[in-house]
C-alpha cells in the first residue's frame, strides 16, 4: 500500500507543478519579446495594450482592463507613460469622472505598422507547430475562464 505522507509530499515536488512551467514559459516568451518590442519602442504590457487600441480604437480604461486581465492601479501609469509618448490620450468623463477612456492617436496608429513583423518574429522563435500553438492557445484560455 503507497505511503499516503509520501503522496502527499510529491504534490509539493516543482516537477509536479503546472504553475512552474506556465511561469518559466512566460518569462521566456518575455525575454523573447523584449529584444523585438525595444525596435519599436514599446515594452510588453505596452504593446498588449496597443493590440487592443489597434482593434478597438476607443475604450474605457476599465474595458481595457477587463481585455488585459489588468487592474486599474497597473493601468493607469502604463496609459499615463503611452500618453507622454502620443500613443494614446486619457479623456475624463464629463458626467462621471471616474471614467476615463482611452483613445488611439495617429501615431499610436502608425505604430501598427511597425509592428507587423513581431508575431512572425515570435513564430519562428517557439517550438511549436500551428496546431499545438492553437492547442495551447485553447488549454491557455481554458484556464482563464
Amino acid at each position: 500500500m503507497p505511503d499516503e505522507t509520501q503522496t502527499t509530499y510529491d504534490s509539493l515536488k516543482l516537477e509536479n507543478q503546472l504553475c512552474f512551467p506556465l511561469y518559466a514559459a512566460s518569462r521566456e516568451i518575455m525575454r523573447k519579446y523584449t529584444p523585438l518590442l525595444r525596435n519599436i519602442n514599446l515594452t510588453y504590457t505596452q504593446y498588449i495594450v496597443m493590440m487592443v487600441m489597434w482593434e478597438r480604437r476607443q475604450l474605457t480604461v476599465g474595458e481595457l482592463g477587463n481585455a488585459l486581465y489588468l487592474d486599474t492601479g497597473t493601468l493607469s501609469p502604463l496609459l499615463k507613460a503611452m500618453e507622454e509618448k502620443g500613443l494614446v490620450t486619457r479623456t475624463r468623463d464629463s458626467k462621471d469622472e471616474r471614467v476615463v477612456t482611452i483613445t488611439i492617436t495617429e501615431a499610436g496608429n502608425a505604430l501598427k505598422q511597425q509592428a507587423l513583423s513581431v508575431p512572425q518574429q515570435m513564430g519562428k522563435c517557439m517550438n511549436l507547430t500551428p496546431e499545438e500553438a492553437k492547442c495551447l492557445y485553447t488549454i491557455l484560455y481554458k484556464i482563464l475562464g
